[in-house]
Parts: structure tokens; sequence; C-alpha cells
């Protein structure tokens, strides 16, 4: 018979002081950094708990007073060839506060003197500045306004001590994420007319990260989840699944006062075995992301779809799409790109394997939504390098290029393919394949699409006309 989660029936002691304010409370956050903490906990003494800012919500979700902040994270998948397939209950969450039913226990998670993180994944729209945010007087709409309003009563709390400043690490989705936040956060004290020493006490004191942060969290096991219940024995409506890898590339904004060693001697990822990077620069690796693994889906889709597979495991997996992908992974994106080889290579192993995951179905068909503009970024930039380093087209490349004009014709073989984007783009090649004699210069010369005019690329016509004409 199942328990219900609690520390009393988990057998778990009170947690440790709060040192962690994390804004968020989805799976990602649960499944990456409390999962993170949890084990830092353990391996490295780090022994600190976490409080969970509700951030948008204004009805406090009560499944985690329930369970007393207790749930577990299921790693499932490959990892070094060996199939992962375990449950870890994950204890650090202390609470749950909700700004907009108690503005002032939020403030006063401010105050204390434990506190020493501030973490949040408050989505790629989260990290902006709302003038209409009027006063440090009641919950502002957006995160930074909160977290300005936070960090002031913390300063006044301790009169502008540096040794009180909090170091922020921002897992949002943009690019410089800790330095635009740093600036949402500086604008909203001019707003508010604060003080200038509060304004010191942010830039030469707190501790801002740009981050990169990678792992499939697919979330609550619904379609097992009684049978993971079964085997942890609690009834556990906080669980959330992921895949074994995960990375994390940090990029501290250093002050005199904030530096890499003390982020690395005060939150101890690497000494509990965590992935991390600690990075002068984030942008390689973000690119290698977006070129590697993200290219690989966007290449993967058109191509594996004409040849009738519909998932990410069953492309790898296919004799003819796996090895379309492994060799333009390393013989055509990898050589574009500017990170060590070796780092580089095992980058790409990490991406075929999670592409194999037995435990996640990933279908083609979502991956597919806004092919075009995904392959303006993510692939296309890979085609230009190329060119310019080698002098030569990847024919590969050309080949995923080829495979996604015909895959916006709409049909391939008497069945629809799955296009899905915005009307413009599915107008256009409407149009376009009226007149499939034209349908490859028509596209590349859209700059609407790739913001310049292919067809001045020698040669590029000529070897896509080529492949859309004989695709096979």
């Amino acid at each position: 018979m199942l328990k219900e989660l609690n520390r009393t029936n988990a057998a778990l002691p009170q947690n440790n002081p709060v040192k962690v304010l994390q804004f968020g409370k989805g799976n990602f956050l649960r499944a990456f950094a409390d999962w993170m903490i949890d084990l830092m906990n353990e391996k490295a003494g780090f022994n600190g708990a976490v409080q969970i800012v509700q951030v948008n919500s204004t009805v406090l979700d009560e499944r985690f007073e329930k369970q007393e902040g207790l749930f577990h994270v299921i790693i499932n998948g490959l990892q070094n060839g060996e199939t992962i397939n375990q449950a870890r209950l994950i204890s650090v969450v202390d609470s749950v506060i909700n700004p907009f039913a108690d503005y002032e226990a939020f403030l006063q998670a401010g105050e204390n003197p434990h506190l020493q993180f501030i973490l949040s994944n408050t989505t790629e729209a989260g990290i902006t500045f709302d003038p209409a945010d009027a006063s440090v007087t009641a919950p502002a709409g957006t995160f930074p306004g909160k977290l300005t309003a936070l960090l002031y009563r913390r300063f006044r709390t301790y009169a502008g001590d540096p040794a009180r400043a909090l170091v922020i690490l921002p897992c949002e989705l943009i690019e410089n994420n800790g330095e635009a936040l740093r600036q949402a956060i500086l604008k909203y004290s001019e707003h508010w007319r604060l003080p200038d020493a509060f304004r010191q006490w942010i830039s030469e004191h707190t501790g801002f990260c740009n981050t990169l942060v990678d792992r499939i969290v697919p979330g609550f096991p619904k379609d097992n989840a009684e049978a993971r219940w079964q085997e942890t024995g609690y009834r556990d409506e906080l669980m959330v699944s992921a895949e074994p890898y995960h990375l994390w590339v940090i990029q501290p904004i250093t002050t005199p006062s904030f530096t890499t060693s003390r982020l690395k001697e005060t939150f101890p990822l690497e000494q509990a075995g965590i992935q991390v990077k600690y990075a002068d620069d984030l942008a390689p690796y973000r690119t290698s992301k977006v070129r590697i693994l993200n290219g690989a889906h966007t290449c993967m889709v058109p191509v594996a779809w004409l040849q009738g597979i519909r998932t990410v495991r069953e492309a790898i997996d296919d004799p003819s799409v796996g090895t379309f992908i492994r060799e333009a992974i390393e013989e055509e994106i990898i050589p574009t790109l500017d990170l060590p080889s070796a780092e580089l290579k095992q980058f790409a192993d990490d991406v075929v394997e999670r592409f194999k995951n037995p435990f996640i179905r990933h279908e083609l068909s979502a991956i597919a939504l806004n092919s075009v503009s995904k392959f303006q970024v993510r692939v296309l930039p890979s085609i230009l390098e190329f060119h310019r380093r080698r002098n030569a087209l990847p024919k590969r490349l050309l080949k995923a290029f080829a495979a996604l004009m015909l895959f916006y014709k709409g049909e391939w073989k008497g069945e629809r393919t799955a296009v899905n984007d915005t009307p413009e783009v599915l107008s256009f090649f409407e149009q376009a394949w009226k007149d499939p004699a034209t349908v490859v210069h028509k596209t590349l010369s859209n700059e609407r699409f790739w913001k310049s005019d292919l067809t001045k690329i020698d040669g590029l016509a000529d070897e896509l006309n080529a492949l859309v004409n004989n695709y096979r």
C-alpha cells in the first residue's frame, strides 16, 4: 500500500538552513538545480536548503506543503552505453512562498542570514522591466522587480554589508542572462529612486553569473506514474523525470569581491560530481549546443520524415539516417566550431546517446515547428562557416536543406508532411511549389528567411537543384 510522501514517513530530519532562494517551482529547476543541490548536500557538505518563490500564480501550490517539499527525480536514459533507470528522493526544498499572498513574508526571506544564492527559471520572457511596477512597496509583476525589492530589503537589513551580498544564477534561456538581470535590477532601482548606495552594492558586490543549462526534463511521468509510485513506495504528485545528461556552464561576472574561485568554494558543484564548466565566455558553448544538438534535430526532421521515420530514436537507430546525422555532426558541423576538438567530440557523442534514449518518445512532428526559422539559426551558420573555412559546400547539410524544401511542399509520396509554421512561410512555399523548376531559386533568394540572398553563394543553387530534383 502506498504511503503519503512526507518527512515523517520518509524518516527524514528537518532541513538544513535555507541557503538558496529559487524563483520558479517548475519541472526543470527541480530536476536540474534542486537535484544538484541535493547531491551537493550528500557529497560535498553544502548543507543547504531551498526556499521556492512562486513567481506567477496567486494561488499557492498545496502539493509542496502536503509533501513537505519532498519529491522524486526519476533519471531515465543512456549514460556511457549503460541504461540508467533510478529514482532519487529530493529533500532540499524547505518551503514555498507566494509574494502575492504574503508580500511581507517574501521580503523577510531576504533578511535570512544564511541566504547565499538566488536561482531562477522564469521563462525566456521572465527577465524584463515594466515601468508599470510603480513602487517597491507592492509586489512587482516581473521577476526582476520582485528580486529588486527583496535585495533592497536585504541591503537595508544589513546596512549594505558587502559580505551579505548574494550570488545570482539565472537559468532562463536567453543570452547573457545574468547581465540582463543585473541591468533590469539597476533599472528598477533607478525607477523606484532607491539610494545610490544600493545600486553600488548591486554593481560592486552582488555576484551575477551568465549561465547555459542543458537537460531534457519530460516532467511528470504520467504514462507510468502508478508503477513509479509502487517502486518508491510513495504517492508522489511532484515526481519529475529527466535524462541522465546534464550540463551547467557558468560565466561569473567577476568583481573585486566576487570571483570564480569564490563561487566554486561556496557552491561546490564539482565536488559533487556535477557536470559543470566555468567559462570566461559562454558564446562558444552556446554556439556548440545550438549547432550540434539543435542543428542535428533540425536536419533530422525532414530527412527522417521523408524516409517514413517519425521519432528521434527511430531516426538515430536507422542505418541510413543515423549515419547521415553522425557524419553531418562529425564532418561538417564540428569543423566549424572553435572549442577543443576533444570537447566537441565528447559533446557530439553525448548528443547521439541522448537521441537514443529509450525512455523518451520524441516525435519529429514536435521538433518540426517553425523549421525554416530554426534552420536559419541552427544549420545555415554551419553551412556558411564550412564554406568560408573549406571553400566547399557541406554535402550532408545541403541534403538536409533540400529535404527541408521538399518537406515544405506539404506532401511526400501521397502523405501529408508534418509542416507547422507561420501563415507567411506556408503561403510562400505553397506559391513556390506551383513552379518546381524555380522553387530552389525562390527559396534561396528569400532574404526574410535567411537574412541574406543565398543565391549569391557560388554553386549553392546548382547543388540544391540537383538534390531536390533527384532526392533519395
